[in-house]
């Protein structure tokens, strides 16, 4: 509900010309403090929502460096260290550190350097938003209270997925159009005020 409000005042006040980043794109710098506490926030909330999406990367060059070089130590051996309170200890993995880590911090990097970070996040969330929040969690809903199929609930619920569907690819299709309207004006990784 908080999302939609922002996109659709946004765009109601400002239509085309509504910025990217809503607590800084009208100029408004002061009180700093509140700046600093909401992108404090942002960066809370997204560096879960990072994790979670790249749990399956991660995974894969895991199984992929245990698979390739067994005898290596660094990828293989964990550590275990005592947390007091707990039955048993943490397993620490330096590959896995070092690994996670260094993506984190390059895709970071990269991510700072594009000048249309808004569009690529935009992409990114268009593909996630609807069988991560719609369509998995109302097909979940459907066999968990067993909704017959062609019920009027059923229906509903099924228009709810389709409309949300077609938001995401409306979406879609708006971010990877700013994507090459920025790559005709922009060169990459290079940024201007």
């Amino acid at each position: 509900v908080f999302y939609m409000l922002c996109g659709c005042m946004g765009y109601a006040a400002f239509g085309d010309l509504a910025p990217g980043n809503l607590l800084t794109g009208f100029g408004f710098y002061n009180p700093f403090w509140l700046l600093d506490i909401a992108n404090a926030a942002i960066v809370i909330h997204l560096v879960g929502a990072y994790q979670v999406y790249c749990q399956p990367l991660f995974a894969f060059i895991e199984k992929y460096a245990n698979a390739k070089w067994p005898d290596r130590e660094f990828i293989t051996n964990d550590i275990e260290i005592p947390i007091p309170g707990l039955q048993e200890p943490y397993r620490l993995n330096f590959f896995r550190l070092v690994w996670r880590t260094a993506f984190v911090i390059l895709t970071t990097v990269i991510s700072m350097l594009l000048p249309f970070f808004n569009d690529v996040v935009g992409i990114l969330g268009a593909f996630g938003f609807w069988p991560l929040t719609v369509y998995f969690p109302v097909e979940m809903y459907i066999a968990q209270k067993k909704i017959p199929k062609w019920s009027t609930k059923w229906i509903c619920l099924q228009m709810l997925s389709m409309a949300c569907l077609v938001i995401s690819i409306a979406a879609a299709a708006g971010s990877v159009a700013g994507v090459i309207l920025d790559l005709k004006v922009y060169k990459p990784f290079k940024t201007s005020y």
